[in-house]
């Protein structure tokens, strides 16, 4: 394996190769031969995936001047060295499920930077410094320890998609409203308690992704655009039949609810024990004519009475957590309303009763806006 590597990299260096694949070489130092003598000054894309890397060398820049793409995605690095930010070509770095816990504020001089993926670490905190981006255009640090995004953000006025999941964000800073061509951002399975009102009013911003945040109970006016009747109940849509969703122990195929997408692993999702029990209350309420008020406290009696909304594929309430599924503005019915001046309220609640009248089952806004 040694002899195999040395030999890669010779020959990368003798044909001044400009690419240089070392992905799945059970790596665990960064070798040594790609930073002997000059280094490689021909390299511009250097692929490290899937190794074993803990650290990244000091010298990086200086032996390897001109990259522009380094792949580092999937590795146990803990720290981004400052030396980081003297490879002023770098356009694309991912370090995607590695062990970092800090990105050093020298990330800001990679003024050509593009893409940086950062998901799966366990960053808490990002630097400020990540405003000096002026290029960046897609940023993705989900599956992190974020509990706020740095306002400086907004700054990168590049910003095309910014994807920030399964954090424990509990709001959004408004100044990314303004990002001019923010294109798409999802913040599903956070903590979020609301969104800036602005958030939608941007005509460039087409998809924002909210689901799986349980405190969420409601969405801008801007979103409405974009949303109506897409809420979903989290079931997969490749599932074409629930009911054969089962559990076999011992020979004995035991039915699951419909509600349980998958078992048996950690990351499987299923829906809290409260959702469930609000929707079995909700549907005897109805069916059997039961008076829930005698059997449930105020605060449940609320959340049973007022689902958030329906589900757009099997139409059934949904009272804890949704799964909006967002589309374009263009293909909504509702597509530039926010940009007519001459709209009035009376005009915009008969498009809402036009689109009811024309929806498929109750996937349907409420009137009090949840």
């Amino acid at each position: 394996m040694a002899s195999e590597l040395h030999e890669t990299i010779f020959m990368a260096k003798q044909e001044r190769h400009k690419n240089l694949f070392l992905n799945y070489r059970n790596l665990y130092n960064f070798p040594v031969e790609l930073l002997k003598d000059e280094g490689l000054q021909f390299l511009e894309r250097l692929y490290m995936k899937r190794n074993s890397l803990t650290t990244l060398p000091e010298n990086l820049a200086q032996k390897l001047p001109n990259l522009v793409e380094l792949y580092l995605h999937s590795n146990n690095i803990a720290m981004i060295p400052q030396a980081i930010g003297s490879l002023v070509k770098l356009q694309s770095l991912d370090m995607s499920d590695n062990a970092l816990q800090v990105i050093c504020p020298e990330i800001g001089q990679l003024r050509s930077l593009r893409h940086l993926r950062l998901a799966n670490n366990q960053l808490k905190f990002l630097p400020r410094e990540l405003g000096d981006l002026r290029e960046l255009e897609t940023l993705d640090v989900s599956v992190n320890l974020l509990r706020t995004l740095p306002d400086d953000l907004h700054q990168c006025v590049s910003l095309q998609c910014l994807t920030a999941d399964r954090n424990v964000l509990y709001c959004l800073p408004r100044q990314l409203c303004s990002l001019p061509d923010l294109n798409e951002i999802s913040m599903a399975a956070n903590c979020l308690t609301s969104l800036p009102l602005d958030l939608g009013r941007s005509m460039e911003l087409q998809f924002v992704f909210v689901d799986n945040n349980a405190l969420l109970k409601g969405l801008p006016s801007y979103l409405y655009n974009k949303v109506i009747g897409c809420s979903g109940c989290g079931l997969d849509a490749q599932v074409s039949d629930v009911n054969h969703l089962s559990l076999a122990l011992g020979g004995v195929s035991i039915p699951l609810p419909s509600e349980v997408k998958a078992i048996g692993l950690e990351m499987d999702r299923v829906l809290p024990l409260e959702e469930l029990a609000c929707r079995v209350l909700h549907a005897d309420g109805n069916q059997s004519g039961l008076d829930v008020n005698f059997l449930l406290p105020k605060s449940l009696l609320d959340v049973v009475r007022w689902p958030l909304g329906h589900c757009h594929r099997c139409s059934q309430p949904m009272f804890t957590i949704v799964y909006p599924k967002l589309f374009p503005l263009r293909e909504t019915p509702l597509a530039g309303v926010h940009k007519r001046a001459d709209v009035s309220c009376d005009d915009f609640k008969s498009l809402l009763v036009e689109r009811r009248g024309t929806s498929q089952g109750p996937g349907e806004l409420r009137s009090d806006g949840l």
